[in-house]
């Protein structure tokens, strides 16, 4: 991989998905497959150190994960916590900056206080952008983006004239961080689950059979290889790349 080291995607986003599976299939329950997986969230975020990756972006709990069994929701949460506090030093450590996408504001206070806190304590950090997204969801980022436009709209702030894909990208969740070169999911699921959906308009999709929980270094760097054999023409063609080369 390192004679190909220039065409390491510069963002790289990650649909969690196999815990549950993960814990059946070894006769455990759904909480011990959400631990394991925070172990493989470890793995992960080193191997971006070590690439060179400048985002990591981490589909971490979706609105749609409300409708879970309580007694789950409440253990993610606690999960949550506890990562984010354990995690810390080694953020620090690797100049891993902590940046959130999503309403938290449903979370719990002791999710919101933990996120605060390491928000502010990375906020100086530049090695990496950790994304988690928490309480997300691709169209609802977008409806919060467009209520945002008309309350602009209404204070005179935006004119009709201004109105354009790359003023709607400054209202969303988003904003501080590049889209997504490559988007993967794990557990052998083909679709997005509301992850994303504007931004990764013109993002390389990968995805894996292998469960979140197994997900190693061996299985990013197959992602990344097959990221860079791709080609990526974002509407041009192959002949105009060239030239423009």
């Amino acid at each position: 991989m390192n004679d190909r080291l220039k065409a390491i995607p510069r963002h790289i986003a990650i649909i969690m998905d196999g815990n549950g599976r993960w814990a059946k299939k070894h006769a455990l329950n759904r909480i011990s497959g959400h631990r394991k997986g925070a172990d493989a969230v470890r793995s992960v975020i080193n191997v971006c150190l070590e690439l060179g990756i400048s985002y990591l972006t981490l589909y971490a709990f979706s609105v749609d994960n409300w409708n879970r069994p309580v007694k789950e929701v409440n253990a993610l949460m606690g999960l949550l916590i506890r990562h984010l506090t354990t995690e810390l030093p080694a953020m620090m450590k690797g100049g891993i900056r902590l940046n959130v996408i999503g309403d938290i504001s449903r979370l719990t206070g002791a999710v919101q206080t933990e996120i605060s806190k390491v928000l502010r304590e990375t906020e100086q950090n530049k090695t990496l952008v950790l994304t988690l997204a928490l309480n997300y969801g691709g169209r609802e980022d977008i409806v919060q983006a467009v209520q945002k436009l008309l309350n602009a709209r209404d204070m005179g702030l935006l004119p009709q004239q201004d109105l354009n894909k790359e003023v709607i990208g400054q209202y969303l969740f988003t904003a501080s961080i590049p889209d997504p070169d490559l988007l993967i999911r794990t557990s052998g699921e083909y679709r997005l689950s509301n992850f994303l959906l504007w931004q990764a308009a013109y993002t390389e999709l990968y995805f894996t059979d292998v469960l979140w929980p197994d997900f190693g270094k061996d299985d990013l760097l197959k992602a990344v290889e097959d990221f860079q054999k791709r080609e990526r023409r974002f509407g041009k063609t192959s002949d105009q790349l060239v030239e423009a080369n």
